[in-house]
């Protein structure tokens, strides 16, 4: 049993990683996403289903398996500044994966932890539109098995999946508000439709990536 605090976020706002735990009492506004990929975890007598999250506050979190508590999240005075804050500190995703679909987005990247095969990482987006470009490929992992999910955190964005690559072939799409994680868009073995993050407004939110074994 254990809650961990990740620094990844530090200073903008809180990440607590919960593992095993009964139960445990929050008095603090937050996300709560529930890490397993088979079972709920419980809010009082509400079931949180695998990999999906809300925002909770005063309340208890029983049969805990995996999750991850976002805190803080909704602290910041305005959006506008803390987004402001943020960009200054972390670097363009470009920069660093130097991917060609992101050359020129104003998407920035920030601190990534993995804890055995689960690795959150935060990223930042400023452009509206975003056009960080569709894509099904995540070349960053060479493993096949690769499954992730986006939390958002702060401001609003969209999800979107398409049959081609190409958005005049968009069949889905769902909205992305403080506190929501999209559906899960892999099949059984790791393949993904061609997809997606746009923003409506400038987005923080947080990438969960589910490594497959030998990654």
């Amino acid at each position: 049993m254990s809650v961990e605090a990740l620094d990844i976020a530090k200073p903008f706002f809180d990440l607590l990683l919960v593992s095993d735990q009964s139960n445990i009492e929050l008095d603090r506004r937050s996300i709560v996403l529930n890490l397993d990929e088979t079972r709920p975890l419980w809010i009082e007598g509400f079931q949180l289903p695998p990999l999906s999250s809300v925002i909770v506050e005063a309340c208890r979190l029983s049969r805990v398996s995996q999750a991850v508590l976002v805190q803080g999240f909704d602290d910041h005075e305005s959006d506008q500044a803390l987004i402001a804050d943020v960009t200054t500190a972390w670097p363009l995703a470009f920069d660093v994966r130097k991917e060609e679909r992101l050359r020129g987005v104003q998407h920035y990247m920030g601190p990534k932890v993995r804890r055995g095969q689960i690795a959150l990482g935060l990223y930042c987006s400023t452009s509206v539109p975003l056009n960080v470009g569709l894509h099904r490929e995540h070349p960053w992992c060479e493993v096949p098995g690769f499954k992730e999910v986006h939390t958002q955190i702060v401001g609003y964005g969209k999800m979107q999946q398409c049959r081609e690559r190409d958005l005049s072939t968009l069949y889905l799409e769902e909205f992305m508000a403080p506190g929501v994680t999209h559906k899960p868009m892999y099949d059984e073995v790791g393949n993904y439709p061609w997809h997606q993050f746009e923003t409506v407004t400038p987005s923080i939110f947080m990438a969960v990536e589910i490594l497959p074994q030998g990654a």
